[in-house]
């Protein structure tokens, strides 16, 4: 045997594991399991950690893992802890979600992340630290909505301001869009200003803001616009977060607006030496300097004093500079000439193809920018879709694709192309849902669970045809993001007018709406019909016409009750003349309810009185008040309970985030998908917002996505004969399918429009055999002639808002206008002799000259009788007319 040392001596190769055996297992096994099963585009970013990034992904990309994993990875690997990331999210649930994930990856150690949280919740927690700094105390109230509208109300006030002309809720919506574009009272263009009050927006917007500081509060939007003046004021406050943080990752980036924009800008710049100049700290800055007439702060970092940061004037020539900062409106020459300060660890996770809240102030260019307003960003984007078929992605991407602003990617799957995405037509609405209704039918008796079901609307006013529907056929369904039709607040208020009109004695309906509109007629007027109701056994509405004939009410109130009785007195006369539609109609115009949402200038004022018009519409459908107000009760009546299976039922908007293995897509036509008020209000960019929404609802179908639209449609009160959607022509043909409508009609036939769904209308007592079928004969017979087929079709002699065929003298037009109803003004109905309170009919137990006591006008004697009222002359408060019941014999 050769001895060791004289063996030959030749090189030795360097060794690497061989791939799947031992050592490579073993080193796998022994690296970061949250690794495990990213694909190499994920995996790089969670794994690039220096620098600015952005991650560009997709719908169904797996974004919140990729976001999740990072943190982790930065834990795992000693880069920072836990309290030095902050992780920012836009709602609560999301950074519940966050967390949960990061508990199951590491432990513990997410109990130690306190500024992982919502963009306002962390702001929140700033400004309680450092409160004192923006004249505040650190015990600060966050008023609601409704606390908003009162202070602005006082300030209107204080002003002699009509707040019916200028509604303190128009206001409050004015002040909530400055402050998300980062703007103090100083910094508001005077043109805006000027848009309120008679030129007052802008005093109004400074003497909110000196009243919060007073009431030691401060309201939603303050939470950052108050942080970024905090930051701007007060440079080593700004410094020692600077250095706080060491990683910053932001989720749905491109929902940010102005405001959190500049908050995280501020943020995620490296910090500078103590003692520097703000200019150091904020390119472009100068040092602290009071816009002429203010006492409060410098202007907003980066920007010329009093300029619009919304302002686009120079924004195309600034751009062209190339600068870092130069990319945001309203920036200075200055600051886009000033050298950019190095930024820190920041990832941002979003897709430009997915920002479709540009209405509530969310700005795509934030994301459309990042490279320039961080240089040297890397950018990733996961295109690789977890969730949809091939056919639902291609179609998506090639729709999407005809946007102009977006950063460009394209979605992938390495599932199977599955089946193509569906355009079916139908003859109207009512078609429409019921062919929808028929194919969810199928799929449940092919084993389908409801609960991967969805219906995804544009407007809310479409749900109401489809929860009828849905009633009709038994087949569950929820709602989500908001309540059912029939259990919206406007809808319950205006079903409320018609249930007093069909029985007066609807006690629970005649109180809701007996100072809705406000009439003056508070608690107390309805305690004190109550009282009277029931010592008199009488319902409300008769106890308040009994009361308008006496004193008991202040003058006010007593003719405000008077004039309502009167009202329905005329409408329940009206009733026996006037269609139900019609009738419908007039309740919700004289008595002032659609006024009421004219004037309300929220964000969700449209859409109620949009939902309004379709509850009249939907009342054409049956023959009377009465039936209509059966059918709703048995709608109603349904099951509210938790279901183990239901299909879901939603807006566009709400649906982001959600997945479904179907989804149906009514509705894709001209005005209302591209929605012609967000084209008529935003030009292109409202455009653009519209495709991206499309591309929402069709990414949340992980099997099948079907479209629907439909050649007459009522919109605004009226049947409009409507076009496909330009959406539909931007879907590439391969893969589209072409179907047949399943909901009675179809195409073709020799009518041109295909033969009538009444030509074979099967009765209840057909042998169809589909479960909801089954379903509605055994719902009909509890109900005991609840109608059977709905009506449905296009008959213009029986809708209230078109005249008779061929009608063009303009002598009555029904149509819907500026947002509620109107109509030709006919002459005054009048109704022969005066409308008088009658008695009861009951005796009363008092005669003539008793003594008696009333509570609050004292002792008197009765001086006159007329059933069970009595005149009485009081002592002190003279002669009055009042109930019997409301005063003691002594």
């Amino acid at each position: 045997m050769t001895e060791p040392s004289k063996l030959p001596h030749h090189g030795v190769p360097e060794h690497q594991p061989a791939a799947g055996g031992i050592a490579a297992r073993a080193r796998a096994a022994a690296g970061p399991q949250y690794l495990n099963g990213l694909n190499p585009e994920q995996r790089d970013a969670v794994v690039t950690l220096d620098g600015p990034v952005l991650v560009l992904a997709g719908a169904g990309t797996g974004k919140t893992r990729v976001l999740t994993t990072r943190i982790a990875h930065i834990l795992s690997q000693g880069r920072a802890r836990p309290h030095e990331i902050l992780s920012v999210t836009f709602t609560n649930k999301a950074a519940r979600e966050m967390k949960l994930r990061l508990g199951q990856m590491l432990g513990q150690a997410v109990e130690g992340m306190p500024w992982l949280g919502t963009f306002h919740s962390i702001g929140g927690r700033i400004l309680r630290i450092h409160a004192e700094l923006v004249q505040l105390k650190s015990n600060f109230t966050v008023l609601d909505v409704d606390d908003q509208v009162r202070l602005l109300k006082q300030l209107l006030q204080a002003e002699n301001i009509d707040d019916k002309r200028w509604p303190a809720r128009m206001l409050a919506g004015l002040i909530d869009g400055w402050k998300n574009r980062g703007l103090t009272p100083g910094q508001v263009p005077a043109g805006e200003a000027a848009m309120f009050g008679n030129g007052k927006g802008g005093k109004l917007y400074a003497s909110y803001q000196e009243r919060l500081k007073i009431l030691n509060a401060a309201d939603f939007g303050d939470l950052l616009l108050e942080n970024i003046r905090l930051f701007r004021e007060n440079p080593d406050v700004l410094r020692q977060y600077q250095n706080r943080f060491k990683f910053i990752l932001v989720d749905e980036y491109q929902d940010t607006n102005v405001a959190q924009y500049l908050w995280l800008r501020l943020l995620s710049q490296a910090p500078s030496r103590p003692g520097a100049p703000l200019s150091a700290i904020i390119p472009g800055a100068t040092e602290p300097s009071v816009i002429p007439g203010r006492t409060d702060s410098p202007v907003i970092p980066g920007h010329a004093e009093g300029v619009n940061p919304e302002s686009r004037a120079g924004e195309d020539s600034l751009r062209d500079s190339g600068s870092a900062l130069s990319a945001h409106p309203g920036m200075t020459a200055s600051a886009a000439a000033a050298p950019a300060a190095p930024f820190k660890n920041i990832c941002c996770v979003g897709d430009d193809d997915q920002s479709i809240y540009g209405w509530r102030g969310a700005e795509v260019d934030n994301i459309l920018r990042f490279e320039h307003d961080f240089p040297g960003a890397k950018v990733i984007r996961l295109e690789r879709n977890y969730r949809s078929t091939g056919h639902i992605l291609a179609a998506a991407s090639h729709l999407i694709a005809h946007n102009e602003g977006r950063l460009g990617k394209t979605l992938r799957t390495e599932d199977v192309d599955g089946e193509k995405v569906t355009v079916t037509g139908s003859w109207d609405s009512e078609e429409e849902a019921r062919a929808i209704g028929e194919e969810i039918e199928e799929l449940q008796r092919a084993g389908e669970n409801l609960n991967e079901v969805a219906i995804l609307v544009r407007a809310s006013f479409q749900m109401r045809e489809f929860e009828d529907r849905f009633v009709t056929l038994g087949l569950p369904y929820r709602v989500i993001g908001g309540p059912r039709f029939y259990e919206r607040a406007e809808i319950r208020d205006a079903l409320a007018y018609l249930r007093t009109i069909n029985s007066p004695a609807d006690d629970l309906a005649f109180e809701r709406i007996i100072n809705v509109p406000k009439r003056g007629l508070g608690d107390a007027t309805v305690q004190m019909l109550h009282d009277h109701a029931r010592k008199r056994r009488i319902p409300l509405f008769e106890a308040a016409r009994a009361v308008v004939e006496t004193d008991e009410l202040k003058p006010k109130a007593r003719g405000s009750l008077r004039e309502l009785v009167a009202q329905f007195d005329r409408w329940r006369a009206q009733r026996e003349v006037t269609s139900h539609t019609e009738l419908a109609e007039i309740v919700l115009d004289e008595s002032g309810y659609t006024e009421m949402w004219q004037k309300d200038r929220s964000a969700d004022a449209a859409g109620r009185l949009d939902n309004l018009k379709e509850l009249v519409r939907s009342m054409e459908e049956f023959e009377n008040l009465q039936g209509f107000l059966e059918h709703i009760s048995l709608v109603m009546d349904r099951d509210g309970g938790a279901e183990d299976e239901a299909a879901s039922l939603m807006t566009l908007h709400s649906a982001k985030g959600l997945e479904f293995d179907n989804v149906f897509l009514p509705g894709w036509e001209e005005g209302l998908f591209p929605s012609q008020r967000t084209l008529d209000e935003q030009g292109r960019a409202g455009l653009e917002e519209e495709r991206r929404l499309a591309h929402v609802g069709l990414t949340r179908a992980r099997r099948r996505a079907k479209l629907y639209f439909a050649t007459n449609r009522r919109i605004h009160g009226t049947w409009s004969t409507t076009i496909p959607s330009r959406f539909l022509d931007e879907l590439p043909a391969a893969n589209v399918e072409i179907t047949e409508s399943k909901g009675g009609s179809g195409w073709g036939g020799s009518s041109g429009y295909g033969p009538s769904r009444f030509d074979n209308v099967e009765s209840f007592g057909s042998s169809y055999s589909t479960p909801g079928w089954q379903r509605a004969q055994a719902n009909r017979n509890r109900s005991q002639g609840g109608r059977g087929q709905a009506r449905g079709g296009f008959e213009e002699n029986q809708s209230p808002f078109s005249g008779p065929r061929g009608d063009t003298s303009g002598s009555r037009s029904d149509t819907f206008s500026g947002g509620g109803f109107s109509r030709n003004k006919r002459g005054p109905m009048v109704i022969e002799g005066e409308l008088v309170a009658k008695s009861t009919g009951t005796v009363s137990e008092f005669t003539l000259d008793d003594r008696v006591f009333h509570q609050k006008f004292g002792y008197g004697n009765v001086v006159k009788i007329d059933g069970n009222k009595l005149t009485i002359a009081f002592e002190k408060a003279g002669e009055k007319k009042v109930v019997d019941s409301f005063v003691e014999r002594v």
